[in-house]
């Protein structure tokens, strides 16, 4: 399994428009996030999870060939607003399978009426076939994928497991029932949104512990703010096999 970030950055990126944080102004590649999203691929399958608003910049980026389905983690902008950009996988392979809790979708419509309108089709528009997650297993390209449900404040998310890899973003609680389904990985990507706690987002400590709670070979941090500080300083001062995760980063499970 190949395991590409494409976006690695909370909902402002980084840099942030006009800002003079120093962070901001850093002149390392592995300062500067896009929104954050992954590209996952085993044998001839490839898929993402989240499609924000720099899903364009990402696919040319990347570059793959084609995309066999959108996972989303639930319906903030920052995870879907790109999803009129799938239209050249659609005009090349067809309506492309999205997956998502019904109220993700259910906003989904809202925002994309045109996506999902069945009368009057404005022909360019990207077709989708929509499939509801549920916090049950479900089927993607011959692989079985276990939802992982946790709270972002008070609104759902999923994170995803895909065998010994799992995918966890925006979360801030979880209950030891989900945390159970995370045991025996070998690689755990969750998110640390700065060093001083937040209302809604894990802080690097909260994921510290998360990690050390499941002792996965690797971890990789995720959905970072310019507040984390430094990549390479707060590399520095993480356990041996945890890493800051930065846009284009491709690891090998």
């Amino acid at each position: 399994m190949k395991i590409t970030f494409l976006g690695t950055g909370t909902s402002q990126g980084i840099p942030i428009i006009g800002s003079t944080h120093p962070v901001c102004l850093s002149t390392n590649p592995k300062d500067k996030r896009l929104r954050v999203s992954v590209l996952i691929e085993w044998d001839d399958k490839t898929f993402v999870v989240d499609c924000g608003p720099d899903f364009r910049q990402q696919m040319l980026l990347a570059n793959p060939e084609k995309i066999d389905g959108l996972l989303f983690t639930h319906e903030h902008a920052d995870h879907t607003a790109g999803l009129d950009d799938i239209r050249p996988f659609c005009f090349k392979q067809g309506e492309l399978p999205i997956y998502a809790h019904q109220r993700v979708i259910e906003q989904l419509k809202i925002r994309f009426d045109y996506v999902f309108t069945t009368e009057n089709r404005y022909p360019g528009a990207p077709t989708v076939a929509v499939n509801e997650i549920k916090n049950e297993p479900f089927t993607i390209g011959g692989k079985s994928i276990i939802p992982i449900d946790a709270l972002h404040y008070k609104l759902q998310v999923f994170g995803f497991r895909f065998d010994k890899f799992a995918y966890l973003t925006d979360i801030k609680t979880i209950t030891a029932a989900e945390l159970d389904k995370l045991k025996t990985l070998d690689v755990l990507v969750i998110n640390a949104l700065r060093i001083k706690e937040h209302i809604s987002h894990l802080n690097l400590d909260q994921a510290l512990e998360i990690i050390a709670m499941l002792n996965p070979k690797r971890a990789y941090i995720t959905h970072i703010s310019h507040l984390l500080g430094f990549h390479d300083e707060v590399q520095q001062n993480l356990p041996e096999n945890v890493f800051l995760a930065y846009d284009q980063l491709k690891i090998i499970i």
